[in-house]
């Protein structure tokens, strides 16, 4: 009796220690990291100098576990591709519409880069901006140049008015062409839907709500329905032009308050819902977005917004899409919460992510603080959380069963060099080969 109370223990501790190491180190996780233009590190740099920079940021975020890769290619209506719609992105060339010299087109180029390194690419796009506050000038090929009627004018920028249906239909045609013609893995959006309220001034939408009403009485579920209406449109358009590529979106850290909604997280600040009229949570249900990546941009004690408390919530309401988790490395050392000051902050936020089984990862922002500052937290990352590879995670809801298995030509075991054959023709996609090595026979 006693011998068989041993051996269920033993029994029972090696199953724990299975599931605490594949808890510990997922086989797929998402580890992600945003390369903006907007903050002007490419602006006028020449092409040569910029294409470095970027491989440079690559093999360092390679080098520290990170395998997707979130990169603005749309910030105000202009472009880091060649486009026939809109013009190349002052971000880029310093001028919006300046052609770079010598010709190279930076999205291409990121997404064989990043694809090299086994890589996923996503296609940052912000929808409705139309001119950020540091634009001086607007090419004449820039859509503001050839229906100025379709766009306002909000606290110094310029944005497509989200309730027009040909605003909708442009926007989903940026997509498409984006989608189209590139090998992206993701068409990814930010938080940026309605903008940020500037106090004292209200969204000029006053005509088109008279004009596309739609017989809502209540503005704020009309400003709601407009986003939902775009998010679900390009979901499809997305959908229409290549099934696998995912559609992700990465919005602010706070659905609700629990003042304002009983089923809200305990927090006080800004909401989604309230504030930007982007409704998440109904995204989710509707299936319109493959992954959801709140921001979840505080220390894991903060008072009124708990990174804890946030994950939690977010963990507890997510519906049937991959949900990740949005980490700020740029507030290490130097944010008003002194938390941060700690070095383990970041590094104790991904193992908190791990804890909950609905959550599948965690995207940093931004690439520059990961990796110019604060190596010390990038190399307990690598060491630790990142000590083991994982590869990204499936659209979660157009998974298709693989039936080209590969065959093991060759295994030299002196240099571990493995060489493979694939029945030919393929009848599915692959985009990775994984192959698991152990110094010994093992299960895990």
């Amino acid at each position: 009796m006693r011998a068989k109370t041993i051996l269920l223990l033993l029994i029972a501790l090696l199953f724990t220690s299975v599931v605490s190491a594949q808890t510990r180190y997922p086989k797929r996780e998402f580890r992600g990291a945003w390369i903006q233009c907007v903050n002007g590190q490419f602006q006028g740099m020449p092409a040569e100098k910029m294409q470095q920079l970027l491989i440079n940021q690559l093999n360092s975020l390679q080098g520290a576990g990170i395998t997707a890769i979130i990169f603005q290619v749309r910030a105000e209506a202009d472009a880091l591709y060649k486009s026939s719609y809109e013009p190349w992105s002052r971000f880029l060339t310093g001028v919006q519409g300046r052609v770079p010299s010598p010709y190279w087109d930076p999205m291409q180029f990121m997404i064989d880069e990043c694809h090299k390194r086994g890589m996923e690419f996503h296609a940052w796009i912000n929808p409705y901006r139309a001119k950020t506050k540091g634009t001086t000038a607007l090419s004449p090929i820039h859509p503001y140049n050839k229906n100025p009627e379709r766009f306002v004018n909000y606290a110094g920028q310029l944005y497509f008015d989200p309730a027009l249906p040909e605003n909708r239909k442009y926007i989903c045609k940026i997509v498409r062409d984006i989608v189209t013609r590139y090998d992206v893995d993701a068409i990814h959006m930010d938080d940026y839907f309605y903008p940020y309220p500037n106090p004292g001034e209200d969204f000029p939408d006053h005509v088109s709500f008279a004009q596309y009403g739609r017989g809502y009485s209540n503005k704020a579920d009309w400003r709601r329905d407009n986003v939902n209406v775009l998010i679900k449109e390009i979901h499809e358009t997305v959908r229409e032009c290549k099934p696998w590529v995912k559609f992700g979106v990465s919005p602010f850290g706070i659905y609700r308050n629990k003042k304002n909604d009983p089923n809200g997280s305990d927090t006080r600040g800004l909401q989604n819902y309230d504030d930007l009229y982007a409704d998440p949570i109904l995204w989710m249900q509707n299936k319109w977005i493959d992954y959801l990546l709140p921001q979840l941009y505080w220390s894991i004690d903060h008072k009124t917004a708990s990174y804890a408390k946030l994950l939690k919530w977010w963990s507890e309401n997510t519906n049937g899409v991959n949900l990740y988790m949005g980490n700020s490395t740029y507030k290490i050392k130097g944010d008003s919460d002194k938390k941060w000051n700690n070095i383990h902050e970041i590094p104790n936020q991904i193992d908190l992510t791990r804890s909950y089984a609905n959550v599948q990862g965690n995207a940093f922002y931004s690439a520059k603080w990961f990796i110019n500052t604060h190596q010390d937290v990038t190399q307990l990352i690598q060491n630790h959380q990142y000590k083991y590879p994982a590869i990204p995670l499936p659209v979660p809801n157009s998974k298709h069963v693989v039936i080209d298995t590969p065959v093991v030509n060759k295994i030299e075991i002196d240099s571990v060099n493995c060489t493979f054959t694939l029945p030919i023709p393929l009848n599915t996609k692959i985009r990775y080969v994984v192959v698991y090595g152990a110094k010994r026979d093992s299960k895990i």
